[in-house]
C-alpha cells in the first residue's frame, strides 16, 4: 500500500479532441482546466488548478474525490444548496459561487489568500478515466501521487494542505498514512476513518448507505456517462469527460461496492487496507466532526485526534447540517487562519489556539468553549441503572432480579431518568452494559440516547442530514461482542470485529455498546431516556422529508439505515431479545458528565453565533 517515495508524476499531453489544458483569466483567477496528471501506471487523471494571477509560488489546498469537479454545487445537490443559501448569506456572499462544487473550497474565497487551489477527479469518475474502487490502496496512492506532482509545480511553494467534507475528508486520513513528504498539514472536516466501524458496519451491522449512496452520487458522475451527464455552468464541456459509454461498458469500469462490501462482514484486510494506519498518521491536522453526524461523521474525526501520531493536532466540534459550516464565515476563517500557520508560515497565533474547541448544543443554541482535551479532563463518568420494574435509568442499582423482552425486529424498551432536579450537560462518548438472552443464534441491539421535554415529548435537533435527530446512537450485533482489551475503555468499548459468536437460545451473555459522542446541555425538567431496539431509530413525529441526493425518506436517522435483508435474516433475527437483570447482571449506562467549571459564569447561547441556530423539535 506504500506509494514509492519521489515519485513525481508529470502532466499528460492535452487531448485536442476537448478543450484541456486551456488557461483562462476568470474571476480574478488564472485557471487550468482539465490538467492531465499521469499516475505511477500510466492513468491520467483530470485536475482544474486555481491559481493567483500574479505569477509566484503559493502553497497549495488539493482534494481528490468521485462528485466530478466540473458539476457545480447548485447542479448536483440543489436542495442541499438552497437550504444553505436560504439560512446562511455569509456563503454565498463574497464570490460568484460560480466554481462551487459539493464539499470542496470555493476557490474565490481562497485564491485571494494567496493559495492555489487543485481539484481533482478521482480514478473513474468525472473527468478521469480508470477504474473506481473507492478508498482502496490504489486510490489513496493516487492522491499521494497528486500531492507530490502540486508540490513540483513552478506554482508552487512545495507545501500541500488537504481540505474537504466526507469523502474529501476521509482519504485524508488514509493517505496521511502514507506519509507524503510534500503533504504539510490536514482539515478533515466532517469524515469518517475506519472502513469498518465508521462506514460500512455499527457495531458489526450492515449499513445499507453505501450501496444507495453508490447509486445515487457515484455512478451519475462516472467517467464515460458522457453527453447522459452534465455539462458544466463554467465552460460548457461534459463534466463525465467526452465519451459516451454503454451500460456494460461502465459496469465494468467500476467496483460493485456494494457486494464487496456484504462479502466482509469482518473486519478483514479488504476493510484494513480502506483504514488509516493511526500510528504513521503524524502531518498536523484540524479535526472537526459534527455532533448530529451519527451514522458517519462523528466517529472518526474523534478517534483520529485521540489516536493518530500527530504531535500538532485540534479538534473542533459543531452542528447543523453536514455541509453548512465548512462554507460558512465561521468554518472557513477557522479553515484559513489553520492552514496560514502551517502552509503560509504566518504567525498568527494558530499555535495558541485551544487543542479541542466544542460548540456546546443547547436546546436553542450552541455555546463555545475550549478544552484541553478529549474527552473533557473535568468529565464525571456517571452510571445511571436500568430498572426493569418501573422502567427507570437511576443512580442506584436495582433490587432482584428481572427480565424484559421485546420482538427481536421491534421498537423495543425505554428506560427514562426522573425529572431533572437542575441543568445537566452531557458532552462525550457513551457507553450501555448489557445483559442478553436470544431466541435465536443472534441479536442486533440498536441503542438511542434521548432526551425529553418536561411533558415527555422528545425533543430532537437538525443533524447533519436529519432534521429530527436524537441526542446519539450506537449499536452492536451480539455474535460480534468481543472486546479489544488494549483499546477498550469503560466509556469506549472496540470491538475486535474479527470473530464470530453465536449466542445460545436463552443463553445469557454480557454486551458493551459504543455510543458515539455527542453533546446536550439539559434544563431541569427535562428527562434522560435510553432505548434498546431491534431496528432503526425512526422519530415519532413529523417527517423530515427528502433531499435530492438520498433514496429514503428522513425518518430521524437521515440516509444511515440498517435494512439490508442479506444481513438480516428473518430465521435469524426474527426472534425474541430479552435483558436480564440482577444477580451480577446490573445494567447500565455510562454518561459523560460536565460539571461547571469552578466560578465559571454560564454563557448564554445565541441562535446566531459562530455555530449558528439549533433548532429544537419536539
Amino acid at each position: 500500500m506504500r506509494a514509492r517515495s519521489g515519485v513525481r508524476p508529470q502532466a499528460a499531453p492535452s487531448h485536442a479532441a476537448d478543450r484541456s489544458g486551456r488557461t483562462e483569466i476568470r474571476n480574478g483567477m488564472s485557471i487550468d482546466w482539465d490538467v492531465a496528471v499521469a499516475m505511477d501506471d500510466g492513468v491520467a487523471l483530470r485536475c482544474d488548478v486555481f491559481r493567483p494571477v500574479q505569477d509566484g509560488r503559493y502553497p497549495v489546498i488539493l482534494s481528490l474525490g468521485p462528485y466530478a469537479k466540473g458539476l457545480a454545487f447548485q447542479d448536483g445537490y440543489p436542495s442541499a444548496w438552497e437550504r444553505m443559501a436560504a439560512q446562511h448569506p455569509d456563503v454565498t456572499a463574497g464570490s460568484s459561487n460560480t466554481h462551487q462544487s459539493w464539499e470542496v473550497v470555493d476557490p474565490e474565497k481562497w485564491v485571494p489568500h494567496g493559495y492555489v487551489c487543485a481539484r481533482f477527479d478521482a480514478r473513474g469518475c468525472g473527468r478521469s478515466p480508470g477504474f473506481i474502487d473507492h478508498f482502496s490502496p490504489r486510490e489513496t496512492k493516487d492522491l499521494y501521487h497528486c500531492i507530490e506532482w502540486a508540490a513540483a509545480q513552478a506554482w508552487s511553494n512545495g507545501k500541500v494542505g488537504l481540505n474537504g467534507v466526507s469523502y474529501y475528508a476521509i482519504n485524508q486520513w488514509h493517505v496521511a498514512s502514507l506519509q507524503p513528504p510534500h503533504l504539510a498539514a490536514m482539515c478533515i472536516w466532517e469524515g469518517a476513518a475506519d472502513w469498518y466501524r465508521d462506514m460500512t458496519h455499527h457495531g458489526g451491522i450492515l449499513s445499507s448507505f453505501w450501496q444507495n449512496w453508490y447509486d445515487m452520487q457515484v455512478k451519475v458522475v462516472q467517467h464515460g456517462v458522457g453527453t447522459r451527464g452534465r455539462r458544466s455552468r463554467v465552460h460548457g464541456e461534459l463534466v463525465c469527460g467526452p465519451d459516451t459509454l454503454s451500460d456494460s461498458e461502465l459496469e465494468r469500469n467500476r467496483c460493485d461496492l456494494g457486494r464487496e462490501i456484504r462479502e466482509h462482514p469482518l473486519d478483514d484486510e479488504y476493510h484494513k487496507e480502506r483504514s488509516p494506519v493511526w500510528s504513521r498518521v503524524k502531518v498536523p491536522f484540524l479535526s472537526a466532526a459534527n455532533w448530529g453526524g451519527q451514522g458517519l461523521h462523528p466517529r472518526g474525526n474523534f478517534e483520529g485526534f485521540v489516536r493518530a501520531a500527530s504531535k500538532q493536532k485540534w479538534l473542533e466540534v459543531h452542528g447543523l447540517e453536514h455541509w453548512t459550516h465548512f462554507y460558512t464565515t465561521y468554518g472557513r476563517e477557522l479553515q484559513l487562519k489553520f492552514f496560514d500557520h502551517f502552509l503560509h508560515g504566518k504567525d498568527n497565533g494558530w499555535d495558541k489556539e485551544p487543542r479541542v474547541l466544542l460548540q456546546v448544543r443547547h436546546l436553542d443554541g450552541f455555546v463555545a468553549r475550549p478544552e484541553s482535551k478529549w474527552p473533557p479532563a473535568r468529565t464525571k463518568w456517571t452510571k445511571v441503572y436500568l430498572d426493569p420494574g418501573a422502567g427507570l435509568l437511576r443512580q442506584q442499582k436495582p433490587a432482584g432480579t428481572a427480565a424484559r423482552s421485546f420482538d427481536a425486529m421491534g421498537d423495543g424498551v425505554t428506560f427514562l431518568t426522573a425529572p431533572l432536579d437542575a441543568d445537566i450537560e452531557i458532552t462525550g462518548p457513551s457507553s450501555l452494559k448489557l445483559f442478553v438472552s436470544s431466541s435465536t443464534s443472534d441479536a442486533d441491539l440498536f441503542v438511542v440516547l434521548r432526551a425529553f421535554a418536561s411533558d415527555l415529548r422528545e425533543v430532537v435537533f437538525q443533524g447533519a442530514i436529519d432534521p429530527h435527530t436524537p441526542i446519539g446512537q450506537g449499536w452492536l450485533r451480539a455474535s460480534h461482542r468481543k472486546l479489544d482489551k488494549k483499546l477498550s475503555t469503560p466509556y469506549r468499548p472496540y470491538h475486535t470485529h474479527d470473530l464470530q459468536q453465536p449466542l445460545k437460545s436463552g443463553k445469557v451473555v454480557e454486551v458493551d455498546i459504543e455510543i458515539w459522542p455527542t453533546s446536550i446541555v439539559l434544563p431541569a425538567g427535562c428527562r434522560v431516556g435510553v432505548t434498546i431496539r431491534g431496528k432503526d431509530y425512526v422519530y415519532p413525529g413529523a417527517t423530515g422529508g427528502r433531499l435530492s441526493n438520498f433514496k429514503n425518506e428522513l425518518k430521524g436517522c437521515g440516509p444511515f439505515l440498517h435494512d439490508d435483508p442479506h444481513d438480516r435474516p428473518p430465521d435469524i433475527f426474527e426472534g425474541t431479545t430479552t435483558l436480564h437483570f440482577g444477580r451480577g447482571r446490573q445494567s447500565y449506562l455510562l454518561l459523560p458528565i460536565i460539571p461547571p467549571k469552578a466560578g465559571a459564569r454560564v454563557p448564554r447561547p445565541r441562535a446566531r453565533t459562530a455555530a449558528a441556530t439549533t433548532r429544537r423539535r419536539t
